[in-house]
């Protein structure tokens, strides 16, 4: 399909218009030591950076070895996929030596193609110790999102002592990190070779025509990013990971001013409870999580807290007798139930309790995780949830962080403390899930109805007293106001 001229630094016969968007063209053409990229997600900014290493390390003269990084082994083998293909497009002699052990002591391997003169490309893991004693060419792809971006950093900067080029490339993962750092320092015009490209830059350059197949209007075109924008699902990950723009903050899926919004002095007291419909989310635990037990009622379009029960490092049977007192006390429409791992027995007792379509289980799968907290965060945006003015509550909800893959999935987790793993969120997240009646459920293990749907009776004992301590003794960690 044609040869490579390694001067030019472009295929013979055909303009690299054939191959790249002007985005991408100028990326190539760009012959500065130091190069860094701010850009969209999947615009092809890693493809371009194949074919420019695939002529730095093919070439007859001055020909040098590429040690490449990204922050998942997933993206190195695509990343060595597209060098392959360069080479062999332009029938540059070449072997895929496939993965190879480059230090056995300290496990550390990569994916290898080497050429004819003699150097390779080496896509290694982001573990800084793999760039150790290492020289060439370095290729940082994803950089922000790197597990330890500043050791790394560290490591990889003998690779340049012999005054090879550095590339970095990277969509942005908020403020606090050394890709945001070096961008500003390229900004102010230090040392780096900017370039930045939104993903309206790169539609207006020809890339949804390319992904389309066809020439597109430019009502198309708009309709496209429309899609794309609609598809991230909320502002901020919008502005960061398409438009260039790095928020503070931006992983933590619900911010502080949106929590703190949504507190109020009158939730999380029992004895307010005003004997409307109520629904339940409950996320269980054992040894070292939390389980929690959050109470809403529907007032109006409102879900006010009523009551948030924390238990940690209580048996099975004592959670069974506190959810026992949440049903007696509260008319429970609605119970969701985290069924992952330990919760299938407790989901299965529940249903048996209470009756399975009043229970439902919950599996914490990614896309699961993703509905129940995009729906909860619309809750806090409408300003439609009312919650205890509580640190833990509050650090709870704002522990969860979303994180995005290299290869675009979104996950979303939060760092376990002595406290939990933000367990007073996802129990909360349930309890709003379990609200929305009119939308189908997240994931259950048993939808089906059943005579017998449970409606608590009431008992003798004061419906809306202090519920520090159970009907059967259990004590229990009331997340009251702080």
């Amino acid at each position: 399909m044609g040869s490579l001229d390694k001067k030019a630094g472009r295929p013979t016969g055909s303009p690299l218009q054939k191959y790249f968007l002007p985005y991408q063209i100028v990326w190539i053409a760009d012959h500065s030591r130091f190069k860094i990229s701010e850009k969209s997600r999947r615009i092809g900014m890693t493809y371009a950076q194949a074919y420019e290493d695939v002529l730095d390390a093919a070439k007859a003269k001055g020909a040098m070895d590429v040690w490449f990084s990204s922050a998942d082994q997933s993206a190195a083998k695509e990343y060595i996929i597209y060098c392959a293909q360069w080479a062999k497009l332009f029938n540059i002699a070449a072997k895929d030596l496939g993965e190879v052990v480059l230090d056995k002591e300290k496990d550390i391997k990569a994916l290898v193609i080497e050429f004819a003169s003699g150097k390779r490309i080496n896509a290694l893991s982001s573990n800084p110790k793999a760039f150790r004693s290492k020289g060439g060419k370095l290729v940082l792809d994803e950089y922000a999102f790197h597990k330890q971006p500043e050791e790394l950093w560290k490591a990889a900067i003998p690779v340049m002592t012999w005054g090879f080029p550095v590339r970095v490339l990277s969509t942005y993962n908020g403020k606090g990190n050394r890709y945001y750092r070096m961008v500003e320092d390229a900004k102010k015009g230090n040392k780096w070779s900017l370039h930045s490209t939104t993903l309206i830059d790169a539609v207006n350059q020809g890339l949804a025509d390319k992904i389309q197949g066809r020439t597109l209007t430019q009502a198309e075109r708009e309709s496209w990013i429309e899609e794309q924008r609609e598809a991230a699902g909320d502002e901020e990950t919008w502005q960061q990971e398409y438009m260039c723009n790095p928020i503070d903050e931006a992983t933590a899926w619900l911010p502080w001013d949106l929590i703190v919004g949504c507190e109020h002095e009158d939730a999380g007291r029992p004895e307010l409870y005003q004997g409307g419909p109520c629904y339940v989310g409950m996320d269980i635990g054992r040894r070292r999580d939390l389980t929690v037990i959050w109470v809403i009622e529907k007032m109006g379009d409102v879900l006010w807290t009523r009551e948030v029960v924390g238990m940690k490092k209580k048996s099975f049977a004592e959670q069974d007798d506190e959810l026992h007192r949440i049903m007696n006390t509260y008319q429970v429409k609605r119970l969701c139930m985290d069924q992952t791992g330990m919760g299938e027995k407790m989901v299965e007792d529940a249903q048996g309790n209470y009756g399975k379509y009043t229970v439902e289980g919950i599996l914490f799968s990614g896309p699961v995780k993703q509905e129940l907290a995009t729906v909860g965060k619309q809750r806090f945006e409408d300003r439609r949830v009312r919650i205890p003015a509580s640190r833990e509550i509050r650090e709870s909800h704002h522990a969860v962080r979303k994180i995005t893959t290299v290869a675009g999935n979104p996950r979303f987790d939060a760092d376990r403390s002595e406290v939990g793993h933000a367990d007073e969120l996802w129990a909360h997240m349930l309890a709003i899930h379990a609200a929305d009646e009119s939308g189908p459920p997240a994931a259950s293990a048993s939808s089906e109805t059943q005579d017998g749907d449970y409606r608590a009776e009431r008992t003798t004992t004061p419906a809306f007293g202090h519920p520090s301590l159970s009907r059967r003794g259990v004590r229990t960690e009331r997340r009251g106001t702080a």
